[in-house]
């Protein structure tokens, strides 16, 4: 994996350092040189090595785009040069960063022992064993290099490593959260489409009265007209919303209020407004939990728009029973049609969709034509003893 990239400052910084440190092993040696040989043996000290050193602290500049080359040839080349001794070490410690073993052993062995063939350009008096001596002292310098540099590369690895799990983490993060998205604005749609259906379920009812009963009294004629113009506003109401929601890219329209236990006499006051013949029969101990309540309401709401649709005039009989500790249990009986009737189209996934909820809760659904042509819904939900009652 390539190196991150460098800024111009931060290549000068490097450079001046190197050069700072081969300024300060030029003049140690410069120190050990005897007296008055610049003007004969020490020629090459004055003239050569500072000549190398410019071209090694040129070279170790293009080290990132040829690191195996420009690390061999200044270590190298490095050999014959004091003050090159910093861009040397550069260069290897640049090479180290990469952590590949083969290329840092070809480029030691160049360091180690190029410079024990260099000692005559400086005519430095050698005590005994000196070889040996600059032998560990390059090898000192070296390890000292190479161990830096690979830390260095092994903490660019950590920090590309936690970049890219951020970077991953973002990705699943922002996926999670378009997933939520969209799963939300299909809650919504759904919980739309059915109070949707509902509502044009019973304008179609309405509609169908006033159509099969030419002998209405003029107040109950005006009171289904005024029920089918509410009924139908309501629906544009009620698409318009499920419109801006499928459309939206992120929708922030808010969810409607999901629907509770406390909606079904309201369900059972709309149905009769709307010309069905309806009866309620509640033997709850008490008012059922959040999730219960919420399925009781669709429950309730389903099988009244399946009796407005499928049999318009038939008289419809709700039973809910129960308590914590056992069950709830919401019967629909319908009979059949009282007059005969052009079936509206269905979707097919309103008593699909439906049991799907229940099974959610762990509960058994049972949907069957009755005896006498008419249809029978039934639900139980178990209610565990404790569970929290309804909201208010």
């Amino acid at each position: 994996m390539p190196p991150p990239p460098q800024r111009p400052w931060q290549q000068a910084v490097r450079i001046v350092a190197a050069a700072a440190v081969g300024v300060a092993v030029w003049l140690l040696t410069g120190a050990l040189l005897p007296r008055g040989c610049a003007a004969d043996s020490c020629v090459w000290f004055i003239t050569g090595d500072p000549l190398i050193a410019l071209g090694c602290l040129a070279a170790v500049a293009w080290r990132r785009r040829f690191p195996v080359s420009v690390a061999f040839a200044v270590s190298l080349v490095s050999a014959a040069s004091a003050l090159a001794s910093g861009a040397a070490l550069l260069a290897v410690g640049s090479l180290a960063t990469r952590r590949r073993p083969a290329e840092i052993a070809t480029v030691a062995g160049a360091f180690i022992v190029a410079p024990l063939f260099t000692t005559g350009l400086y005519p430095i008096e050698q005590a005994p064993g000196t070889p040996w001596t600059l032998l560990a002292l390059q090898t000192l310098t070296l390890g000292v290099a190479v161990a830096t540099g690979w830390a260095i590369g092994a903490r660019r690895a950590e920090v590309r490593s936690l970049r890219e799990w951020a970077r991953g983490a973002e990705r699943e993060q922002a996926a999670l959260a378009d997933r939520a998205r969209v799963l939300e604005r299909n809650r919504i749609a759904r919980e739309m489409h059915d109070t949707l259906a509902h509502r044009i379920s019973l304008v179609a009812l309405q509609a169908g009265a006033l159509d099969h009963r030419a002998d209405l009294p003029d107040e109950e004629r005006g009171v289904l007209v005024r029920g089918i113009a509410d009924g139908s506003y309501r629906a544009l109401e009620d698409l318009r919303d499920v419109l801006g929601v499928l459309r939206a890219e992120q929708s922030d329209r808010p969810a409607p209020p999901p629907p509770a236990y406390d909606g079904v006499t309201g369900l059972v006051a709309d149905a009769r407004t709307s010309g069905m013949d309806v009866t309620l029969t509640d033997d709850l101990t008490s008012g059922p939990p959040d999730a219960l309540g919420d399925l009781c309401f669709r429950v309730v709401r389903e099988a009244l728009t399946n009796a407005a649709k499928h049999a318009p005039g038939a008289p419809v009989l709700i039973t809910l029973d129960g308590g914590p500790g056992g069950a709830l249990g919401v019967t629909v009986r319908s009979g059949p049609a009282a007059r005969t009737h052009t079936a509206p189209p269905t979707s097919g996934y309103g008593l699909p969709g439906l049991a799907e909820r229940v099974r959610a809760l762990g509960g058994s659904i049972a949907h069957d034509p009755a005896a006498d042509g008419g249809f029978v819904l039934s639900v139980r939900l178990p209610w565990p003893e404790g569970e929290p009652e309804r909201r208010h």
